[in-house]
């Protein structure tokens, strides 16, 4: 072979090489939903009790109100008490979500819904992520959940670590919670509903409240001029009759949703 032709062979080689290799890394840094058999998936038209997850801090107040929303249509909804005062590690949080999961199961339901506010909907992505949630869990609502980490949190590692107890610095952008459920894929996994609001004071940006795979949508998408902050979110009319569409029957959509509540599905 020519001098020359054994270059040409050589850069060929080459870009073939680079072209696997390329294809490799984004096959491993894409998320990847967890490993469900479809047919062990809850089934959609047989709704079993909703399962409020508080956000960091555990408070239950804010999630009492639309518990209540939720049973006046029949439903079963229990707000969970998280260890302690809910500000430390989430995967003791996750544990609750579990047992309440599993012993809602035992009692005989087909499935559980699960909604998530601020923190609680990390809580239940590593749910979904680890303890086989997606097939436990009908449906997922999150309401101004930091799923990819708020940038509070990154201000307070930085400014007032003191401050920040552990699952402070688990919402923090980068963190290993925060990866893994980067990582997870849980928002194709199953029928997920991410509501947010572009007034948001807590998950910042706002939109780290986006998930790959789930229908997400702000406040002011659907009803325009709306100000809503993280703490009114739990509370306000237009979020609960999205919240109610999301745990319905119906397809996980926000199609002809306006102001108030008035879920249709």
């Amino acid at each position: 072979m020519s001098p020359r032709r054994r270059l040409l062979a050589g850069v060929l080689a080459l870009v073939v090489l680079v072209a696997v290799v390329l294809v490799g890394v984004r096959i491993a840094g894409a998320p990847s939903s967890p490993d469900v058999d479809p047919a062990s998936r809850p089934a959609q038209d047989r709704p079993g009790p909703v399962l409020l997850v508080p956000g960091y801090g555990g408070g239950r107040d804010a999630l009492l109100q639309l518990a209540a929303r939720i049973g006046a249509t029949g439903r079963d909804a229990q707000v969970l008490t998280l260890v302690g005062d809910g500000t430390g590690d989430l995967s003791a949080q996750v544990d609750v979500l579990d047992a309440a999961a599993d012993a809602a199961l035992a009692a005989g339901a087909p499935s559980v819904d699960v909604v998530g506010y601020s923190a609680g909907g990390v809580v239940a992505g590593l749910w979904i992520a680890r303890d086989d949630g997606a097939a436990k869990a009908r449906r997922v609502v999150t309401l101004g959940s930091p799923l990819h980490g708020t940038s509070l949190a990154a201000t307070a590692i930085t400014q007032a670590p003191d401050a920040c107890p552990v699952a402070c610095r688990q919402l923090a952008p980068g963190s290993a919670e925060i990866t893994e459920l980067d990582r997870a894929g849980v928002g194709s996994a199953v029928p997920w509903l991410s509501i947010w609001t572009a007034d948001d004071e807590t998950s910042t940006p706002p939109e780290t409240a986006r998930l790959g795979g789930a229908v997400t949508t702000s406040v002011q998408d659907v009803c325009p001029g709306a100000r809503v902050g993280h703490s009114d979110l739990p509370r306000d009319a237009t979020v609960t009759g999205l919240v109610l569409r999301g745990i319905g029957t119906g397809p996980v959509d926000v199609a002809g949703a306006g102001c108030g509540a008035s879920p249709t599905g």
